[in-house]
């Protein structure tokens, strides 16, 4: 049990970045100076209190009160801080290659990155980077503080609404890793997370090109447009130019629904487009339950097919 949290996609003692890799090393250094001072301090109340059977002279007691409660917990204090200190001039990196901006919203993600020539790719609750090169996240929010928080690549870092943030991102090792906001949001504040996918260099460029391209479809929208989902969401190269909610040109290729609750099925498609407001409270779109059976399928099913 002690040892459960240690390993996995949301752990912060499980580094696959170097900013977590330094993140997991100073928790480590300051357990280690925390052990000595704790150790120091507890032995010189035991030995007083306990151990030592007969009085102490007053120079002795003076003696260990100085040493054990002062001396040594401020060398071990110091040391601990110039070792922090140590990670500040890693964090102000150099020219990333590849920039992206994450806007917390109530509760998901709108994500943008930079093409190679200049343009916008918009995504949405789900970030993909590539392993061994540098990637700096804008981090900005339209409402109430949210907080970016990917344990295993880096330390959390706070999206204030009217102010700009900036992270930078060394990814070391493919995998699928968890993001979380980590500032409390409001009712869906636990609802509000992302998957973070490390892909080979390679294959991040050939998915940002297949991403920044129309959506491939052939599903009928019919439905889709007619209950007017296309008011709020994008579907690039369809009729479908909302701005409020996510875009959902490539929604078939994401690995989950509505900022990470629940995994992309079909079945999870059409419970989150009829349950909205039950899956996740305070949601800004509403359930579609009362919709017949028939369309709510159809919306489904034309969302499994946007890739």
């Amino acid at each position: 049990m002690l040892l459960g949290a240690c390993s996995g996609p949301q752990s912060a003692l499980d580094p696959a970045g170097r900013e977590a890799s330094e993140v997991a090393l100073l928790f480590w250094v300051m357990l280690v100076g925390a052990a000595i001072i704790w150790l120091v301090v507890i032995g010189a109340a035991m030995f007083g209190g306990k151990w030592q059977k007969q009085p102490l002279s007053e120079r002795a007691g003076l003696r260990i009160v100085l040493y054990g409660g002062a001396v040594i917990p401020t060398i071990v204090l110091a040391a601990l801080l110039v070792f922090g200190l140590r990670l500040m001039p890693m964090l102000r990196a150099g020219e990333p290659e590849l920039r992206i901006t994450m806007s917390g919203e109530q509760y998901w993600w709108r994500v943008t990155y930079a093409a190679p020539d200049g343009s916008k790719v918009e995504s949405a609750n789900e970030l993909r980077l590539p392993a061994g090169r540098a990637a700096e996240i804008t981090l900005d929010s339209v409402d109430v503080i949210h907080s970016f928080w990917i344990p295993s690549l880096a330390g959390k870092m706070d999206m204030i609404p009217g102010r700009t943030n900036r992270l930078v991102l060394h990814p070391e090792r493919t995998g699928i890793y968890r993001g979380v906001c980590a500032e409390f949001c409001g009712r869906s504040h636990a609802f509000m997370a992302f998957p973070v996918v490390v892909m080979e260099p390679a294959a991040f460029e050939a998915w940002l090109a297949r991403e920044a391209a129309p959506a491939l479809s052939k599903a009928d929208n019919g439905a889709f447009l007619a209950n007017g989902c296309g008011g709020c969401h994008t579907v690039r190269g369809t009729q479908a130019t909302g701005s409020i909610g996510p875009d959902l040109t490539h929604f078939a290729d994401r690995q989950s629904i509505g900022a990470g609750i629940l995994p992309n099925t079909p079945d999870n498609r059409r419970r989150f487009i009829a349950e909205t407001e039950t899956l996740k409270p305070g949601v800004r779109m509403p359930s579609f339950g009362a919709l017949p059976p028939a369309e709510l399928g159809a919306i489904a099913a034309y969302l499994g097919s946007l890739e």
